[in-house]
């Protein structure tokens, strides 16, 4: 019986050593460099000019490529060791990442793509799927994942990756980072393997919002105009409302911010997928599309997904068919399935794809003009499990690709923007700019991020602490339409804003101080003296709350409590040439 016992203490001791030795192991492997990189190597800055002469303006700064930029004297693999094998060194580097050089950042290595950079899970079984550093057991995105996962795991500043259909936005959306697709044809596709000539993006990834700036000061043409704030911030409802993330995280996560550092007027709900309707009528040609062999009847952001996904199959063929054909690499199963399948095309086929992308630019355009940013999901789902099957799923990718073709189809400007954790999860939102709108809209990324992660954390909290904050937010509202009342003589108005401030927020001097002041243009000094009295007991520096006391003791006719109030004024503010005036009035009266 002791011998059995002492047996089952044995293998219970070598299970758990070999449990810790597993952790260990898979610690280790995920601290190195998250499998985020296919080589590394160092492409340094230009010495740094001297002094007084400004530095370089990345200087500091260090960056990883996805593996579709041509690196001189390095053979791009493409996401795939095929490729790699029957392609020789590249005899130049690529356009964005010489002038990201030459503009003092230093390139550490080429980051993992999927396989031919077509598909959007960021898993490859050749040169491994690298680990989200946000979530560990999901997939990181694609097709530039491993430049997303750098970023997030802290390996470079910045990194650059290609967006086709998706492929900088759906993995700064999974791994929680920034994330920005530039206009098309913004940033030079020179030294990069194409996967859709008419869609591909040269985008870029960073933690920090003035980096991501920064980067597009190099890589963006030159602009004339100083920083602008939006003039309309239009939330599409309907995007929203398709995915399964509560609103108080996702939308109204923005709406409260855009109130809060714009005001309440810049807002604009709407239902996209009805605006899309109206004004692409080409949708109406591709409404029944051969996708995937099967006829296509659907909502136009659905029909807009289709034909992205339709553009992308067909320009990649027109590029690479010869060495598909020739080769036949073997792929993941998602990606088999776009690429290796029986595919007819018609010129018809091209001329009405033609006209939705040119009407989606139009329509595009006119909804935002120079200073409107449309707002959306950046994806629909949380990343599937790593080797999960959601993302072959029909209805997973048309949910995706139907946010994703918005930008790629139109062509213009996206910055997808981490918002938090659900369920264990990155969150977050994307905003759209018109074609050419890009420096305004780094801009308004960079003057809102501080603000969204704020109200990301307040939507964090439990609903007990977040009632009182929603509270406080109210009555600042209530204040705030008090004091346009107040501009527009609407007295009574004014005093029914102030009060409902006051109910929502007893405790804060400036609401009860406002609204004697409104009493006092109505000649109500009993009430005006009884709010200063509160607002003063508040905050015992209100000059206002001061001022205003003395003003209606004054025409109360109680000169000497009133004169009391006029000197403390001045003690506060001896520069405050009303209360001065008042006091030497007085003096006559007592």
């Amino acid at each position: 019986m002791a011998s059995q016992s002492a047996n089952l203490w044995v293998l219970l001791g070598l299970g758990l050593a070999g449990i810790f030795l597993m952790t260990r192991k898979f610690k280790k492997v995920i601290k190195e460099d998250f499998g985020a990189f296919v080589e590394k190597f160092l492409l340094a800055p230009p010495p740094p000019p001297a002094p007084p002469k400004a530095p370089h303006p990345l200087t500091g700064l260090t960056f990883a490529v996805s593996d579709v930029f041509d690196i001189n004297g390095y053979v791009t693999s493409f996401g795939h060791p095929d490729w790699a094998r029957t392609h020789g060194p590249a005899s130049q580097t690529s356009a964005a990442v010489s002038s990201l050089v030459d503009g003092g950042a230093t390139c550490i290595g080429r980051t993992v793509v999927d396989e031919l950079a077509f598909g959007i899970s960021g898993e490859n079984k050749h040169f491994g799927t690298p680990t989200n550093p946000a979530v560990h057991a999901r997939v990181p995105g694609g097709s530039s994942g491993g430049s997303a996962v750098a970023v997030a795991a802290d390996l470079a500043e910045f990194s650059l990756g290609i967006d086709t259909v998706g492929g900088v936005r759906v993995p700064a959306g999974f791994c929680g980072v920034l994330g920005f697709r530039p206009s098309y044809g913004a940033v030079s596709h020179m030294g990069i393997i194409p996967v859709a000539t008419s869609l591909d993006t040269v985008g870029w990834f960073a933690k920090d919002p003035k980096v991501l700036n920064r980067v597009g000061h190099i890589l963006l043409p030159a602009s004339f105009v100083g920083p602008r704030n939006p003039r309309q911030i239009i939330i599409a409802d309907d995007c929203f409302q398709q995915i399964n993330v509560p609103l108080e995280k996702s939308s109204q996560v923005v709406i409260k911010s855009t109130e809060k550092l714009f005001g309440r007027q810049v807002l604009k709900h709407m239902n996209l997928g009805d605006y899309f309707s109206s004004e692409v009528p080409s949708l109406k040609a591709v409404a029944c599309q051969h996708v995937n062999g099967e006829l296509k009847h659907s909502s136009s952001l659905k029909l807009l997904a289709s034909v992205m996904q339709l553009i992308q199959r067909h320009e990649f063929r027109l590029k690479h068919e010869a060495w598909m054909n020739t080769e036949k690499p073997t792929l993941h199963p998602a990606i088999s399935a776009q690429l290796q399948e029986k595919f007819e095309v018609s010129d018809a086929d091209v001329e009405n794809w033609k006209s939705v992308r040119n009407e989606m630019r139009i329509a595009v355009n006119s909804l935002m003009k120079d200073e409107g940013v449309l707002v959306i999901p950046t994806v629909a789902d949380f990343p599937p499990k790593l080797g999960g099957k959601e993302i072959l799923s029909d209805d997973y990718r048309s949910r995706l690709f139907s946010l994703l073709s918005i930008a790629s189809i139109s062509g213009c400007c996206q910055v997808s923007i981490p918002i938090g954790i659900h369920d264990k999860c990155p969150l977050s939102v994307s905003l759209i700019a018109r074609h050419g709108g890009d420096r305004f809209l780094l801009d308004t990324v960079q003057g809102m991020y501080t603000t969204l992660q704020e109200q990301a954390e307040i939507a964090a909290r439990p609903k007990s602490s977040r009632n009182v904050v929603s509270q406080q937010q109210a009555a600042e509202i209530a204040k705030e339409k008090g004091n346009q009342a107040f501009k527009e003589k609407q007295w009574q108005r004014a005093i029914g804003f102030y009060t409902e401030a006051i109910k929502l927020s007893g405790n804060n001097a400036t609401y009860y101080s406002n609204r004697a002041a409104a009493y006092l243009e109505l000649g109500s000094f009993i009430q005006a003296e009884v709010d200063c009295a509160k607002a003063i007991n508040l905050d015992r520096k209100n000059v206002k709350a001061y001022f205003r006391r003395g003003t209606a003791r004054e025409m109360l006719g109680y000169y000497k409590e009133a004169a009391d109030d006029f000197k403390y004024v001045l003690v506060l503010e001896p520069t405050n040439k009303r209360a001065a005036s008042s006091l030497e009035k007085l003096k006559v009266l007592y």
